[in-house]
């Protein structure tokens, strides 16, 4: 039986990205992005789809990227898309990538986003095969750094540790996160809205903590399995009182995972 294996983490292997080409301009760029995601969706959770025009020195038309968490889906995706037609009866070339990830980030272990995180979950448990609880929500500090010209500085930090479950597989698994944030207090607004704000950054970064910890089988038969990644801190921890790694962050929005701002120079001649 194949088994196959994702983690919530950026897929970087280059054998999880498919390409696409010869896709003529008979439809526009967003129609090409709905229809493709519709297509390749079919085969497994996808992390990033990409559809760009070609070159100028290429005939008119698109050319696309999909990026899988699993290979076998990317796999099954070339193997049943290539060929066939695809988008108004256009028949398109669908290849996997044979390029090498960069060395820069072969390496590279990126959680995913707290969005992404849900999504994945959502997409290969349903919204009912996980559940998540808050442990404790603190306000480990608020105080005063110095004033400005626009009002008093202001430096809070909040600390979370969440209980990530998964029910039907009788699995469960904990995350922690500190985020800090100095700001310029002008007034109670801004002091409400900053704290609401780093509360809910915190249990998300937690959240995205614990995710990381597990690894959901994929079972030929189309069934999925929930399993944990055993690592030392995990084994630490078993060894002294529930100890549990905690990350830091300091405060900036939550942007997406730095693999969509690749520059992508994939326009085939």
């Amino acid at each position: 039986m194949e088994v196959d294996i994702l983690e919530f983490r950026v897929p970087v292997d280059s054998n999880k990205t498919v390409f696409v080409w010869d896709i003529p301009p008979v439809l526009t760029q967003d129609q090409v992005y709905e229809q493709l995601f519709h297509v390749f969706s079919s085969f497994g959770p996808i992390y990033l789809l990409k559809v760009c025009p070609n070159a100028p020195l290429h005939p008119p038309g698109f050319y696309a990227i999909a990026k899988f968490y699993s290979a076998a889906h990317a796999a099954s995706a070339q193997r049943r898309t290539d060929g066939r037609p695809l988008l108004h009866n256009s028949t398109l070339k669908v290849k996997l990538s044979s390029k090498q990830a960069p060395h820069f980030l072969s390496g590279r272990n990126t959680p995913l986003s707290h969005a992404r995180c849900l999504e994945l979950a959502n997409h290969c448990l349903g919204f009912n095969g996980w559940t998540s609880d808050i442990i404790t929500l603190k306000e480990l500090s608020n105080e005063e750094d110095g004033e400005d010209e626009g009002g008093v500085r202001r430096r809070m930090r909040f600390g979370c540790m969440m209980k990530l479950s998964f029910p039907q597989h009788g699995v469960a698994t904990r995350g922690a996160a500190v985020v800090e944030e100095t700001f310029t207090c002008t007034g109670p607004d801004v002091l409400l809205q900053r704290r609401c704000k780093l509360r809910r950054w915190v249990r998300e970064k937690a959240l995205v903590q614990a995710f990381s910890s597990v690894l959901l089988v994929l079972l030929g038969n189309g069934k999925v399995m929930v399993e944990l990644k055993q690592t030392s801190d995990q084994s630490e921890a078993e060894e002294t009182d529930d100890v549990l790694q905690v990350n830091e962050f300091p405060l900036s929005e939550p942007d997406e995972e730095e693999a969509e701002e690749e520059d992508w120079d994939l326009t085939v001649s």
